[in-house]
């Protein structure tokens, strides 16, 4: 794998691009999007549905798998794809982003962070060396960085301080990691602070990882702010790496990211709000509990071709959530994730095209009709 990511076409009028990344476990087409599977499994969904929704890549998360059941175990068991029967690619977030939303139940220091379990409020001490060691025991083929994620609200001495903190951890992971066939991402942090993202991009750049990412986005700021570091890192971003935004995912966050130039995504979104019944289709987002669709017989969305919308009624959906039925989440997510890789797909073949802007104006256009959640 001397070449890990290949920038295969780059959209005439814009910055969006195809590339492939090669990992032990398959090649991937981006830009992507990655279902979250924190536990070990996306919720509601097996190894075998994912195949039929197209995810080429999946994630799992560094805190939850080293609390419950444990890497050791884990490892000792054959390692993440064979404990969870998923042979693709996986990749593993460090756990930053979680130990961030422990909040008053964690403490950071230079060493790493100690914070209680929100399990059984066990004390524990997350260093960078001990996030690399997790992922490495885990078998995930992209392994990530353990960062400090400062919330939107941050004044600038605490962010600069943060980001700065991050180069650290990045160069201690940098050190202890072993690349046996494993990529290791470094991740930017620095707010809505121009100068501290440029800061923080020119310090773990001059470290080296396989691929960059930007962390810090999705954690309560404005969308226009967000927009604004996604436009302005991605011309600092090396060209022949990957470039993943961490934590985005509304299909409109999405493009725009993609826009700019970035391959790779993951969010809760789509499984989280499918177990709301909260459904993204064509004619904008569907409310699947609201009484208008009690007896509405039509397809979830008739232009989707997924088995839930090939098979199923609004009525019978509407029904299994009111019901409570467990069917419903899978139903639900089924559709949902179909929906989010059917629309990576989508811009991809935009890109292949030099038509993406043609494609974002046109798919935002079609959501600004229908921009009233149906049902809400």
């Amino acid at each position: 794998m001397s070449e890990k990511f290949t920038v295969l076409h780059q959209d005439a009028t814009c910055r969006a691009r195809l590339g492939s990344l090669k990992t032990l476990h398959g090649e991937i087409e981006t830009p992507i999007f990655m279902p979250v599977g924190t536990n070990a499994t996306v919720k509601a969904m097996t190894p075998e549905d994912l195949l039929a929704v197209s995810a080429q890549i999946i994630l799992a998360n560094t805190y939850h798998l080293y609390l419950r059941p444990g890497h050791l175990l884990v490892e000792k068991l054959g390692g993440l794809h064979r404990f969870m029967n998923w042979h693709g690619p996986i990749l593993t977030d460090s756990g930053g982003f979680q130990v961030f939303s422990l909040g008053k139940l964690r403490k950071i220091t230079e060493e790493g962070v100690r914070f209680q379990s929100h399990l059984d409020g066990s004390s524990h001490l997350m260093t960078p060396e001990l996030a690399i060691h997790i992922q490495e025991a885990l078998g995930a083929d992209v392994i990530m960085c353990f960062d400090e994620c400062p919330p939107a609200t941050a004044d600038y001495d605490y962010v600069r301080r943060s980001q700065e903190l991050t180069t650290r951890w990045a160069s201690r992971c940098k050190e202890v990691y072993q690349p046996y066939g494993q990529q290791l991402f470094g991740i930017v942090q620095g707010g809505m602070h121009h100068d501290l993202r440029s800061r923080s991009l020119a310090e773990i750049c001059s470290i080296g990882f396989d691929g960059y990412a930007l962390g810090g986005l999705s954690v309560g700021e404005e969308k226009e702010q967000m927009y604004a570091v996604m436009e302005f890192c991605a011309p600092l971003m090396p060209q022949n790496k990957p470039r993943y935004i961490m934590g985005i995912g509304a299909p409109e966050d999405l493009i725009e990211a993609v826009g700019h130039g970035y391959d790779m995504f993951d969010c809760v979104l789509p499984t989280r709000n499918a177990r709301n019944g909260m459904l993204f289709t064509s004619q904008g987002r569907i409310n699947i509990k609201a009484r208008i669709y009690e007896e509405d017989e039509t397809a979830l969305d008739p232009a989707c071709d997924c088995h839930v919308c090939r098979n199923y009624s609004r009525a019978y959906l509407r029904h299994l959530y009111r019901a409570g039925e467990i069917l419903a989440s899978h139903l639900n997510t089924y559709h949902n994730l179909f929906y989010y890789l059917n629309l990576m797909r989508r811009m991809r073949e935009a890109i292949f095209a030099d038509s993406f802007l043609e494609f974002r104006k046109e798919y935002l256009n079609n959501q600004a009709k229908n921009k009233n959640v149906k049902g809400g």
